[in-house]
């Protein structure tokens, strides 16, 4: 069991050197300052903000807006419903006529795990190689550094308090930011042993938050600190909202990846990149039937399989309990979003010129789709609004 632990920026120096967490923000003063340090500190090993990186599928850089050749429609949404295109509830809802898919950031070298502050009207990422934490404000597209270092942070979601959750690499732990600034550590090991490198998480109404557990954070030096596995599997975890215990709720995935619940809450979605592992291994989204309050997952399938040698790595659901899941490091034609209908059924496709790794929902109604692709963020207002869980 391990119970949660919070501490403060301001406990003690060991205290603070025992968690690597000198980059704490801690108010907004704070914050606004730590932001420009960040940046002046980072400006001589990473690409410039708002520099244009190296897309996967280009012939030369891409600049910022919408991507170049747009026409309204734009060819980059596909319908998979071939023919004249449907407006109407049946037709893919990220296909509505005048919408287009923008470039709004860049600079990144592996954008990911985007999540969408409503109070502030911005998208926090991880930029995971470059161990920092990226804000993007939509009221005015300004890119920032939100936290360096952030332990090589992956995944991120907002709980129900409007509190950061963040999955960390180099740490091999879930930590909450408090709305004070301060960290907690909500797990950081199982059975006396330490996670693998938790990859994504999400977060129930009762509280409780699940997450992924595969290694793909201690397998080298580029995206986190290179080290052995303390645990026999590759598992999904459950924390439970009042007792703090960590509980394992499915143990046979080859390597567990994107998170996210149905908007009923009645079903969680889990993505296996076990291919990433060898050729023979998953490349697909598993749907459960879950029991949230008791921490159980029953009646396994698998909901879609990826066009090998693509994988998916995050996902999101919608209110109507349609599913937005990444797709990349296969054919770069099929780089970009795919949607599926609850019931597994390909609707559409948005194709993005760089490998995608996750996603989320935001804007003021919750329509605008938030894309991580590579070095950039990508965005393309849909027809449909996501889940109030992130």
């Amino acid at each position: 069991m391990t119970k949660p632990l919070t501490y403060s920026h301001h406990e003690g120096e060991d205290r603070a050197k025992s968690v690597d967490r000198r980059g704490l923000l801690k108010g907004a003063a704070v914050l606004a300052a730590s932001t420009v340090m960040a940046s002046q500190a980072s400006a001589a090993t990473v690409a410039p903000l708002g520099q244009t990186g190296a897309p996967t599928r280009s012939t030369g850089p891409l600049p910022l807006g919408p991507l170049p050749g747009s026409r309204y429609p734009d060819s980059h949404l596909e319908s998979a419903k071939k023919g004249p295109p449907s407006f109407g509830p049946s037709g893919f809802p990220a296909f509505a006529g005048t919408m287009a898919v923008e470039r709004v950031a860049t600079g990144m070298r592996w954008a990911e795990g985007p999540v969408y502050f409503p109070a502030g009207r911005y998208v926090l990422f991880s930029d995971i190689p470059n161990n920092r934490i990226m804000r993007f404000c939509e009221d005015d597209g300004h890119l920032s550094v939100y936290r360096q270092p952030s332990m090589n942070s992956n995944g991120n979601t907002i709980d129900r308090e409007g509190r950061l959750i963040t999955c960390e690499h180099s740490g091999r732990r879930v930590t909450r930011t408090e709305l004070d600034g301060s960290i907690t550590i909500i797990a950081d090991k199982y059975n006396g042993k330490r996670l693998n490198s938790p990859n994504d998480v999400v977060v129930a109404a009762d509280g409780s938050i699940w997450f992924t557990d595969p290694i793909y954070g201690i397998g080298g030096y580029y995206e986190g600190i290179k080290a052995e596995p303390e645990q026999e599997k590759h598992n999904v975890y459950r924390v439970d909202p009042k007792s703090g215990d960590i509980k394992v709720v499915v143990d046979d995935f080859v390597e567990p990846n994107g998170i996210t619940f149905s908007p009923d809450e009645k079903k969680l979605y889990v993505l296996d990149t076990g291919f990433t592992d060898g050729p023979d291994n998953p490349s697909h989204i598993r749907v459960f039937d879950v029991d949230v309050a008791a921490g159980k997952l029953s009646n396994s399938k698998v909901f879609a399989e990826m066009p090998k040698p693509s994988i998916t790595d995050g996902m999101r659901a919608d209110t109507a309990g349609r599913i937005w899941c990444s797709v990349g490091w296969g054919d770069p034609n099929e780089d970009g979003v795919r949607c599926y209908t609850p019931q597994g059924e390909l609707l559409g496709k948005i194709h993005i010129p760089e490998t995608v790794a996750n996603l989320c929902f935001g804007g003021q109604q919750r329509n605008r789709l938030y894309i991580c692709g590579s070095t950039s963020l990508y965005a393309v207002y849909t027809s449909v609004q996501g889940a109030m869980k992130p």
